[in-house]
């Protein structure tokens, strides 16, 4: 189990401008669902955002403190549209 504020603290390392909400799907602390908000992914592919995210969180990932990942990415722009 991570504590969701490393998490954040483990993507704003990598990506400095991220905004990032963490959820727990399951209860565990190790199901984590992250949608994180970046400038950095504009003019980037869906899977190279995902990379990015995941490339922060290699360790975590690593020793299964997060066992399960969901993950959505979007710039400011594409955020905003959804609402």
């Amino acid at each position: 189990m991570v504590d969701f504020r490393q998490v954040e603290t483990m993507i704003q390392d990598k990506i400095p401008d991220a905004r990032v909400m963490i959820r727990d799907l399951t209860g565990g602390g190790d199901h984590l669902e992250a949608i994180v908000i970046s400038t950095e992914f504009a003019g980037k592919t869906r899977v190279k955002q995902h990379q990015m995210v995941y490339g922060a969180l290699q360790e975590a990932l690593a020793t299964e403190a997060i066992h399960a990942l969901a993950l959505q990415t979007f710039t400011p722009e594409t955020w905003d549209a959804r609402k």
